[in-house]
């Protein structure tokens, strides 16, 4: 098992328009991915109100680089996506 935590910071002023991307077209990009185990999301908290994360589990990293492409560690964003990201994460574990 291959673990991939992504956290984005995103705009404060398109959290209302993120929120449910995030949930629904982010999550099932990932979810549906061939290898792909579980996906958990955490959401923002009143500490961190713009910060985000979705944790995968993955089969192998074989699975994970046919999700992400060769160069892995490079955040894997949606189209359409980009535009709601401050900053953003990515750890393997």
């Amino acid at each position: 098992m291959f673990t991939r935590v992504y956290r984005v910071q995103i705009k404060p002023a398109l959290r209302a328009e993120f929120e449910p991307l995030f949930r629904t077209v982010a999550r099932a990009s990932v979810e549906t991915a061939p290898g792909c185990v579980q996906v958990i999301l955490g959401e923002a908290t009143p500490q961190a109100p713009d910060e985000y994360a979705m944790i995968s589990v993955w089969e192998s990293r074989a699975a994970l680089a046919d999700f992400a492409g060769p160069d892995w560690s490079v955040p894997h964003i949606p189209d359409g996506m980009e535009r709601f990201v401050e900053t953003c994460w990515l750890h393997h574990y």
